[in-house]
């Protein structure tokens, strides 16, 4: 089923006002592949007709939906690995210079099936070593998509998951493999992680700011816009002297919104003198 150029300006309007996602005119294609059978199954006999439902559902099951649809979730352990070296190496000793109540808050901002909140867990459980009980550590893992939110607090992963995670922690975070051959992360690390629904689009409600923010492969759906309001947002989320992550394929480039830039994709709020 084809969408004509009306219907294809509708949905991209729609997914840029509810989801935050910029979609050129090359998706097309991709969106046509995965939101027809679905127009389809649901009985429609065009697009109108679909997004004239969705605007009209009062439920929000046909929005889940079409977020799960049209959203792509691909990562792994220990992805860009640099960023958590420089978390053990260089954020962790900082921290512990200043931050005088041993509470560090962090948020990994679309988690997606959860190696990246796992690997910070784990980072931070094996960088304390002996000092683990002293700190309490607490992390905020949010997506928009609950499907793959139940993938990642089920923390069940594949032996081909986690093949590339170092055999002492595979060992000392993992339970030994199932079964089916698959590995569960242990409640020591799954207990530091808090996993929620939201959508960055939507003003932040937090209560406490964080003393990093993880947002990597993320910003790169959204338009220059809203990339700009959103890296305001982040900065603002931010404990003065915390740092920001992004992918090693995105920049701030001017956009630094008042972060300091420390290294190729690390950015810090500055401290308060």
């Amino acid at each position: 089923m084809q969408l004509s150029p009306g219907e294809f300006d509708r949905l991209v309007k729609y997914i840029k006002e509810k989801v935050g996602i910029h979609m050129g005119k090359e998706k097309k294609v991709l969106l046509e592949g995965r939101l027809s059978m679905v127009v389809q199954q649901r009985g429609y006999s065009n697009y109108s007709e679909y997004l004239d439902a969705l605007n009209q559902d009062k439920t929000g099951e046909m929005h889940r939906q079409f977020v799960e649809r049209i959203t792509t979730n691909h990562t792994f352990f220990l992805r860009e690995k640099d960023h958590f070296d420089f978390v053990r190496q260089r954020m962790l000793p900082d921290l512990k210079t200043w931050l005088k109540s041993k509470d560090i808050r962090g948020w990994s901002a679309g988690c997606s099936s959860g190696e990246e909140p796992y690997t910070l867990a784990m980072t931070f459980s094996d960088a304390l070593g002996i000092d683990r009980n002293s700190w309490n550590v607490q992390l905020l893992a949010t997506d928009i998509s609950n499907k793959i939110l139940l993938k990642a607090s089920s923390g069940i992963y594949e032996a081909d998951q986690v093949a590339d995670i170092p055999q002492e922690w595979l060992r000392r975070y993992f339970h030994k493999p199932d079964e089916n051959g698959q590995f569960q992360i242990t409640h020591q690390i799954k207990d530091m992680i808090l996993f929620r629904s939201f959508n960055l689009m939507n003003p932040f409600p937090f209560k406490k700011k964080f003393h990093f923010i993880f947002c990597r492969n993320v910003m790169i759906y959204f338009d220059e816009p809203t990339r700009q309001i959103l890296v305001k947002k982040y900065f603002d989320a931010l404990e003065p002297g915390g740092y920001f992550f992004i992918s090693h394929s995105e920049t701030l480039g001017r956009n630094l919104q008042g972060f300091e830039y420390i290294s190729p994709s690390i950015y810090r709020k500055p401290q308060l003198m």
